[in-house]
């Protein structure tokens, strides 16, 4: 694999390590120095959502704690970056990526070091919640840092950085279980706590050198800092996120009182929103700008056939099928190599709304190939349906990602790419619920067929929603530079 410090393509379309002409100044290229800080700071949560599968088992053994336990290390990671990641994107909107940047990178080495002293583990879930809030930074700063140079350099064009990001990203999903298994072998399920440490002194130190520094907070109208946060405003939100996030996770009869506080705090949040003068989601803007909205409502379906592939899949691939973790493992390889092969040939086209159609088609093809799948089929049959679910993987996440980009209000762009975030958590965390609901306590052939029944529902629903979006045909006009 190339040195991900130099990109196969710059920003502007040119070919990294190309002469950009005698006429292009070399101010006016993308600053190549911010995308290291912009890789680490990026792939800091996906290593730690791959890397805690294969610790789960020590851990508990470690503690004598069962798997109903030891779920809420991987939890609560989910639940922390969903809270963190509007509230951290709008931080970054006032004050800009490099302070955010620092600040979240410092929390994940404290997070770190506490998860791999931690005594018991309550204190080691609390760490994980540390850790999901410090990686909350990464990706609206990249998105924060690609409008800012976008603006310096009077070009807009971000698709070769966001295939390096999510290419990264990718990656890290492939390694991330073997290099768990690796640091577990040789340190103990701590040793995977303890790698938080030098990502994090990495991220400190190159974001510290590189990142550009901001003078001042981006206040208007002579307002206190107080008020440009909205802190009631984002104390309501996250009571909306965390109660409903625990309704997902646990759907049963005696947990509908969590549903019924998520409905009045987002009432109540709605109220405050529509009448503080800068609130911390601009509901009149953002109920405006449709095809916004229409990009989120993707992204959480999307998610939902992703996340419940990777979950429901799986269990029946070692429960149904008969495999063994480690070969289960091993048919999940197709997904992300693939992934990766579809961002890398497709990422510096423009092609939006073509790369979500054909990724709904092959989301709708695979889904409908798990229904064929039952107890005695042949391995390559499961590594073809791995194969098919990887296009929508690299296409999907590439596509969403360059919609934000070009839908969002340019000063909102650290908020926006943010709630794009937590739409795809909320969407892992329906599947995990579909996944619970469609096997009970085993994971059986049947179960998994009730399960792709529902993510063709879900697939369905993605498809229509791309179709009928006339606002996908001008997603990547080209913007006037600031």
């Amino acid at each position: 694999m190339s040195n991900p410090d130099i990109p196969a393509q710059a920003a502007d379309g040119t070919a990294a390590g190309s002469d950009p002409g005698e006429h292009d100044a070399p101010a006016l290229q993308f600053d190549r120095r911010l995308i290291t800080p912009m890789i680490i700071g990026s792939v800091l949560n996906p290593i730690n959502s791959t890397i805690i599968a294969v610790a789960l088992v020590p851990i508990g053994v470690a503690f004598g704690a069962p798997p109903s336990q030891t779920a809420w290390l991987v939890s609560a990671l989910y639940l922390a970056t969903a809270l963190g990641q509007p509230v951290v994107g709008r931080l970054i909107d006032l004050f800009g990526p490099r302070r955010l940047f620092l600040v979240s990178a410092s929390l994940v080495g404290i997070a770190g070091i506490a998860g791999t002293l931690a005594p018991d583990l309550g204190f080691l879930i609390a760490a994980r919640v540390l850790l999901g809030f410090g990686t909350c930074a990464g990706y609206p700063a990249s998105m924060s840092l690609l409008r800012s140079e976008a603006e310096r350099t009077g070009r807009d064009s971000p698709g070769a950085i966001l295939t390096t990001l999510a290419v990264s990203g990718q990656t890290i999903a492939v390694i991330g279980p073997s290099l768990g298994g690796l640091l577990i072998d040789v340190g103990g399920w701590r040793a995977t706590s303890a790698l938080n440490i030098p990502l994090a002194a990495a991220a400190l130190i190159l974001g510290a050198r590189r990142l550009p520094v901001q003078a001042r907070p981006r206040r208007t109208g002579g307002r206190s800092i107080a008020s440009e946060l909205d802190l009631p405003g984002m104390a309501l939100f996250a009571a909306l996120l965390f109660s409903l996030l625990l309704f997902l996770m646990n759907l049963h009869a005696d947990t509908w009182y969590l549903f019924a506080v998520a409905a009045a705090a987002a009432v109540a949040f709605a109220v405050r929103e529509l009448r503080t003068p800068v609130p911390f989601i601009d509901l009149r803007v953002l109920a405006g700008n449709t095809p916004l909205l229409a990009t989120y409502a993707r992204a959480l379906v999307a998610y939902v056939v992703s996340y419940a592939f990777l979950y429901g899949f799986t269990q029946w691939a070692e429960e149904g099928r008969g495999l063994s973790p480690s070969q289960a493992g091993l048919v999940q390889l197709p997904i992300f190599l693939t992934g990766i092969a579809v961002s890398t040939l497709t990422g510096r086209h423009q092609a939006i709304r073509v790369k979500l159609l054909i990724g709904a088609v092959f989301q709708l093809a695979a889904c409908t190939l798990l229904l064929r799948l039952g107890g005695t089929s042949p391995i390559w049959l499961l590594l073809a349906v791995a194969l098919i679910f990887g296009v929508p993987q690299g296409l999907n996440s590439l596509a969403l990602q360059n919609s934000v980009y070009y839908q969002a209000d340019p000063e909102r762009i650290g908020t926006s790419s943010g709630l794009l975030r937590t739409f795809v958590y909320l969407g892992s965390m329906v599947a995990s619920a579909a996944s619970a609901t469609a096997f009970g306590q085993h994971a059986d052939t049947g179960g998994m067929h009730q399960l792709a029944w529902f993510m063709l529902g879900a697939g369905a629903l993605f498809l229509l929603l791309t179709v009928f979006d006339r606002a996908l045909r001008r997603v990547a006009a080209p913007r006037s530079p600031a």
